[in-house]
């Protein structure tokens, strides 16, 4: 099992966006090596929370299972989806029933942690079909209630993955609901290690702006929407159009998170 070492301590969709995605091309070209918290924030932050995802099961003291039973897109929302596989990593899934339905999987720290500010951090396997689109990312439980994003908060997506491109990943920030009001904008960074092995992903939250990070390197940094209130943690595997025709993939698929991370700066 891993074991989380810490400053020397035992601690750690599509969318209509506002501007054109640049592609950043990201400097790496070894796609075995394991990349983790860059030394700037183990030296400024501390660590307030994490899931290391040990053990044979979810640790619902961390975790609540998240939109269960719903359908979303393609797919119905479905704890089993959901599972630890004892050697250290958390897959949700993405499943396909012999009657041709689809399952999917979501949980979320909601009513258990949310925190305002700070360096949010995991360590992820990709999805490996066309279909899905995975995502570790930031809500609000009063999101869309005004259009306020400093009050209301807002839906930052640390990172989305699908496999139509292989080699991108998304970072964006939503306010303002879903409705007609609905604000967004986004940023993709790019580089060929994607597709295989465990890679970093990350954001820098202030009072003033976001920094997105992938493998510790800066890929864009915006103060749009910014939320100003707690927010709480979601992994998910959605099925919605987006990642592709699920009819095209293969299933089973997931996502494999190895830990998450929550750092506050040191006082």
């Amino acid at each position: 099992m891993k074991n989380l070492l810490v400053a020397g301590a035992l601690i750690s969709a599509a969318c209509s966006c506002k501007r054109n995605i640049p592609d950043v091309k990201l400097p790496f070209t070894d796609s075995l090596e394991i990349f983790t918290t860059p030394d700037f924030v183990l030296g400024n932050y501390d660590l307030v929370w994490h899931d290391e995802f040990n053990g044979n099961s979810l640790d619902l003291t961390k975790w609540n299972y998240r939109a269960e039973g719903t359908t979303r897109g393609f797919g119905l929302v479905s704890r089993d989806n959901v599972e630890l596989n004892g050697n250290g990593q958390l897959l949700i899934k993405v499943t396909k029933s012999t009657d041709g339905t689809y399952q999917i999987g979501q949980i979320g720290t909601q009513d258990l942690f949310e925190t305002t500010y700070g360096y949010f951090e995991c360590r992820a396997k990709m999805n490996k079909s066309i279909g899905p689109h995975v995502a570790f990312w930031l809500q609000s439980p009063t999101y869309g209630g005004t259009a306020n994003p400093a009050s209301d908060g807002a839906e930052i997506d640390i990172f989305e993955y699908h496999r139509r491109k292989a080699d991108s990943v998304y970072n964006t920030v939503h306010w303002n609901g879903y409705g007609a009001d609905h604000e967004s904008d986004q940023s993709a960074s790019r580089h060929p290690a994607l597709k295989e092995g465990f890679h970093t992903f990350a954001l820098e939250w202030s009072n003033s702006r976001y920094i997105f990070y992938v493998d510790g390197v800066e890929t864009w940094r915006t103060n749009s929407g910014l939320s100003k209130r707690s927010q709480y943690i979601i992994l998910s595997a959605e099925l919605n159009g987006w990642g592709g025709d699920p009819a095209t993939g293969v299933f089973p698929d997931a996502v494999e998170f190895d830990y998450v991370r929550v750092f506050k700066k040191k006082n």
